[in-house]
């Protein structure tokens, strides 16, 4: 039963890509406005395709420049966070040369960073920067790596300080400062049970894991449900440094985690 559930998925996941992807192609090569909502409607109709329940909890800053810092579980993140509202990611540059899923990526916006080079710190910064400016949100995943869903990595503050940046307003004048808004995403319910420890890593990419045969192992599983927290934003001025911004966002994001997987209520 798993795998003829596997097959069909997979064929309905590469079918549907397959006939987005030009479409995007074209609706950003030519700014037409649907470039931000096709993505939102493919990775709703995704996450129902695999199987995945998204339970989300808070609201998003929607009104204000925001960065959106995450803990990372897995690719599936990127379809889970995808559904709430159009919103952009920052990834490790060697995302860009994957075939297929690198041009996935590509056409959802993706800021690619190299994580490695500090020296390029400051031109990321800049580039993150201007996205926001233009209105886009971005989600950083600043424990800089994957983990197997059950606790939250420590959270890296380099790519934060475009939280120091102003943004500035069509007069301008300088306007809101960027605001930072943690956001916790567990793996919490397998089949309507709890996940528990021994089944959250199948769901988890991490390490050394080879992509396809994880994907292969997840499209036979589902369905399994995702609890999304937004948590309350912070500006830099409210944090007081960049590297208590850093502390702020992992602490709520860590809570929030804690608090999915087992089972409790979001404070």
């Amino acid at each position: 039963m798993g795998t003829w559930r596997a097959i069909l998925r997979v064929a309905g996941f590469v079918g549907m890509t397959l006939a987005i992807m030009p479409v995007q192609w074209v609706l950003m090569r030519f700014k037409l406005p649907g470039s931000y909502a096709l993505p939102l409607y493919y990775h709703r109709t995704l996450c129902k395709l695999i199987g995945i329940k998204v339970t989300v909890k808070g609201a998003p800053v929607t009104d204000k420049p925001v960065l959106i810092c995450a803990n990372h579980t897995s690719y599936l993140d990127i379809p889970i966070m995808s559904t709430v509202f159009p919103v952009s990611f920052i990834a490790k540059s060697e995302v860009a040369t994957w075939p297929f899923f690198g041009q996935m990526a590509k056409l959802q916006r993706t800021v690619f960073v190299e994580r490695e080079r500090r020296t390029k710190t400051r031109e990321h910064r800049n580039q993150i920067h201007g996205r926001i400016v233009e209105g886009d949100t971005l989600i950083l995943f600043p424990e800089g790596t994957s983990n197997n869903g059950n606790w939250v990595l420590p959270f890296k503050s380099a790519l934060m300080s475009v939280a120091q940046m102003s943004v500035v307003g069509d007069d301008g004048a300088l306007d809101d400062m960027v605001m930072v808004q943690p956001v916790s995403v567990a793996y919490t319910r397998l089949h309507g049970l709890p996940m528990g420890r021994h089944f959250r890593p199948f769901f988890a990419w991490y390490g050394d894991m080879e992509l396809v045969p994880h994907l292969w192992e997840v499209f036979q599983l589902g369905p399994f449900d995702v609890v999304m927290e937004f948590h309350e934003p912070v500006s830099i001025t409210q944090a007081g440094t960049r590297k208590a911004l850093a502390v702020y966002c992992e602490d709520k994001v860590a809570n929030g985690v804690a608090r999915a997987i087992s089972g409790r209520d979001a404070a």
